[in-house]
Order: structure tokens, then C-alpha cells, then sequence
């Protein structure tokens, strides 16, 4: 029985797809569900932002178990440095070359002539191997490609140190037959694969990639690519379908892991297919699947600030020591501390700066047979700055309207509302997570009878930690 191997490359086309927009916990979840299922590789998006993108591969990467992790590098030696750096601590990493191999693709993505093209892949790769043990090449748009340099191309590139050959299908209108006959081919003419994983990637714009990949895998392919449901690739659903209805007949099977797939492929497709507001550039609410942890007061400092770091933040010294005896405190009157308490605690007491910015004043409109809209009125040092926004709900208009007085977009991590008091005159606490720029967490909190200034309390609360450390 022929063990093919199965990789996802659904974190990579998210980053590529604003349909399908993941947050920074997002992805982290989804790589998790994905090393759940026992993926052979999870591959990444390019590095485009180095400080978020770094930061989201490296704790990808700390957390795989079972998936390699894999990585793609830019066309310098100094992109294979940083993507090394940001996924060498996984338990199992590649690096990822892709070049055009057609000659429409070498002349619109790269203005060069094909021997300029196969000297760049095989310099690429020589460098990936200084750092990694295993490195794939992908030869985009193979399909369209002169064979003869296709697979002058794929002898370059396994001479270099290639461990993997990935043929696309970038236009996705081959047929199962001619997969077949081109596989067969590359293997009859480049012998050097033996001992050489050959990998398919299949585009699915004839709705047939499935069985393309099938028909490349009976010519001697050992790897295809996946998705979840969504996008214009085979499903990992459908292939597992074929696996287990004719793998046996066929001599093949994998191993990912068949009796949590149909869970586990819901909840990624609930990540992933989620309609966002155009109204709104927030990607998530209301988070209920928060890291779960379980603190009580025998626990040490050490204990605690590893807690911290799980769920995210990367605190100083001094912060760590303030959040430890404010954990003190509070576990002395409870017989444990979750999540969320740890969450109140880090936001109440950890990096309190003084207030670039507060608010003056706060109108907000809303209804069910009117769109929502905000009208914000913030001091800056004094300065008074207004901003008005509509959004989809009174909380998403007012964080809007805060967005046009600052001029910028913080990722929204995490968002929580829960009553402190009870009663018709009850406390409303809530806890913004906002993620800057350099991919850092922040979080603060507010507390009102009104649940939507709570929200904006905290909020800014936020904001002004991210202000103050980017001044």
C-alpha cells in the first residue's frame, strides 16, 4: 500500500482571498485543526509584513505536532534567512521556491528568459539547503510549459537539493488523461526523481481537480494539495471520499486522520466561510473559543507568566511582576482563575500608560429599521478630534468612527461583554484586544451601565497602550 502524502494549502489562499479573511487567532486555530488531522504539510502564506507574519509562522510553528510546516521564500537570499528564522523551531520545516515555468508566466511575472529562470530556481534552492533539510520547488503554470524545459527545470532544480517537485496546474483546464500523460512523461525523462517526492497542485476550474490528482497519483505522484471547501482547489473532504471508497483497490492511502474529519473540516469551514459586513473591516466578534486554562493560588510566578504568553501576550518584566500580584489577589477569593479573569487582570494592570487620547463625548443611533452610526468625539493631548462612521451594529460603528479620528486599522483580536452586576441597573464589563502593527497584543477594558460605552472605554483603553509604546 502506497503512502501519498497530503498537504494543505488553505492558510495560504486566505491570505490571497478577501472573502475569506482570517484573523491572527484565526490562523493560529486553523493551522491547529489542520496538525489535529495529521496534514503531512500545512503550508504557509509568502512573507510579505515582517513583524506580523514572522510572529504568526513562528507560533504556528511551536505549536505543530504532528504537520510540517512549510514556508514560502521570496527570490534574495535574504527572504530564505527570514522565513528559515520564522519556522526553524517547528518539530518538522521546509522552505518553498516557486518560479513560472512557462513562458508566458517567466515573462509577465518575472521579465526573464527561461535560462536566466532555471539558474535563479536552482540558486534559491542551493541557498534553502544551507538552512534546511527539506526544500520544495514548485514549477507554476507547468501545464503550460515547453516539456523539454520543464523538465531541464526539474533536473536543475533536484541537482540543487530540491526534496520535493511540485507541478501546478495554475489554469486548472487539464483532464485527468493528459495529468496522467504529462507525470508519466517527467518521470521517463527525468530519472533523477527517483527517491524524489513528485507533487500535484491542481486548480479546479473544470470541477475535476479531484480526479486529476487521482489520475496523477495512478502515474506515480506521490503528494497532492488541498483546501477546505471554498476554494478553487480539491476539497480535503472529496479526496478523503475517494481515499476510502477506492484507496484500497487503487493501493493507496494516507494518513490523515478519517474518524475527526467531518468534525474538524466543519469547524474550519465555519472559519474560513463566514460572511463579512461590508460594512465592517472587523474580522471577528464575540470570542467564545479562548484558550482554555485553569489557574489557582498555589501557582508560581513562572506558572503564571507562561499562562500569559499562551494566550498571547508578551509582556515586560515589570508587567509580568504586576499581573502575577494582582493574580494573587484575586486567587486568594477564588479556588481558581480562568481565562477571562486572567485577561481582566493583564488589561487592568499591565502596561498603564498615561492617556494619549480620551473621550469627550459619544453619540450613537441605532435601530432595526435604521443602519447604525456613531458620532465620536476624542481628546488627543487636549486637542479635540471628532470622527462619525455607520457600521453593521452600534459597537462596530463606534469602533469605526474611532478608526477615522486615529487614521488606522488595528487588527481586532478578541471581543468580550459580560455583566459584573446584577439587576436592571447592572455593570457592563467589556475587554477589547486590538493586535498592532508589529503583530504585539493589547487589551483593554471599560466599565459602564451602558454596554456600548464600556466597549468604547475599552477600546480606547487599548488604543492608548498601542500609542503610547509606538511614540
Amino acid at each position: 500500500m502506497r503512502k501519498i502524502h497530503v498537504s494543505d494549502i488553505t492558510l495560504r489562499e486566505c491570505a490571497n482571498s478577501t472573502e475569506h479573511s482570517l484573523s491572527f487567532k484565526e490562523k493560529i486555530e486553523m493551522a491547529k485543526l489542520m496538525d489535529k488531522l495529521h496534514f503531512n504539510s500545512i503550508e504557509m502564506p509568502e512573507i510579505k509584513n515582517v513583524s506580523t507574519d514572522v510572529l504568526l509562522i513562528k507560533t504556528i510553528a511551536s505549536l505543530m505536532k504532528h504537520s510540517e510546516v512549510c514556508v514560502p521564500v521570496g527570490i534574495t537570499a535574504e527572504s530564505v534567512e527570514t522565513a528559515w528564522n520564522s519556522v526553524k523551531a517547528a518539530k518538522k520545516a521546509s522552505l518553498k521556491v516557486s518560479v513560472p515555468v512557462s513562458a508566458v508566466q517567466m515573462e509577465y511575472k518575472c521579465g526573464k528568459k527561461p535560462p536566466v529562470v532555471k539558474e535563479m530556481a536552482a540558486s534559491l534552492i542551493a541557498e534553502c539547503k544551507k538552512y534546511a533539510d527539506n526544500v520544495e520547488f514548485s514549477a507554476e503554470d507547468a501545464i503550460r510549459a515547453e516539456k523539454d524545459f520543464l523538465y531541464d527545470v526539474i533536473r536543475a532544480a533536484i541537482a540543487a537539493g530540491a526534496d520535493r517537485i511540485n507541478i501546478c496546474d495554475s489554469e486548472g483546464t487539464i483532464m485527468p488523461p493528459e495529468i496522467y500523460d504529462l507525470v508519466k512523461a517527467i518521470f521517463e525523462n527525468v530519472p533523477e526523481l527517483k527517491g524524489v517526492t513528485l507533487s500535484v497542485e491542481l486548480s479546479d476550474q473544470l470541477n475535476m481537480a479531484v480526479a486529476c490528482a487521482f489520475s496523477a497519483i495512478s502515474a506515480g505522484a506521490g503528494e497532492i494539495k488541498t483546501t477546505v471547501e471554498g476554494f478553487s482547489f480539491p476539497s480535503i473532504e472529496d479526496v478523503m471520499n475517494v481515499f476510502k471508497l477506492r484507496g484500497d483497490s487503487n493501493g493507496v492511502s494516507s494518513k490523515i486522520r478519517t474518524t475527526e474529519l467531518s468534525r474538524v473540516v466543519n469547524q474550519m469551514k465555519r472559519m474560513v466561510n463566514t460572511t463579512k459586513s461590508e460594512n465592517s473591516p472587523f474580522e471577528n466578534g464575540v470570542n467564545d473559543n479562548a484558550e482554555s486554562l485553569t489557574l489557582d493560588k498555589n501557582d508560581t510566578i513562572s506558572t503564571v507568566i507562561k499562562a500569559v504568553k499562551k494566550i498571547g501576550y508578551d509582556l515586560s518584566e515589570e508587567d509580568n511582576s504586576k499581573v502575577y500580584e494582582a493574580f494573587k489577589r484575586v486567587a486568594a477569593k477564588k479556588e481558581f482563575v480562568g481565562t477571562k479573569e486572567l485577561e481582566a487582570i493583564i488589561a487592568s494592570t499591565a502596561l498603564q500608560v498615561p492617556a494619549t487620547y480620551t473621550i469627550e463625548s459619544y453619540v450613537i443611533n441605532s435601530g432595526n429599521v435604521i443602519t447604525a452610526t456613531a458620532n465620536i468625539r476624542l481628546l488627543k493631548d487636549g486637542e479635540p478630534m471628532s470622527g462619525v462612521s455607520v457600521g453593521d451594529g452600534p459597537i462596530d460603528a463606534a469602533f469605526l468612527a474611532i478608526e477615522h479620528i486615529i487614521g488606522h486599522h488595528y487588527e481586532l483580536d478578541d471581543f468580550q461583554i459580560k455583566s459584573v452586576t446584577e439587576g436592571r441597573e447592572a455593570m457592563g464589563s467589556a475587554l477589547v484586544k486590538l493586535r498592532s502593527a508589529s503583530g504585539k497584543l493589547y487589551s483593554g477594558t471599560g466599565i459602564s451601565t451602558d454596554v456600548i460605552g464600556a466597549s468604547i472605554r475599552a477600546y480606547v483603553s487599548a488604543l492608548n497602550k498601542i500609542a503610547y509604546e509606538e511614540e
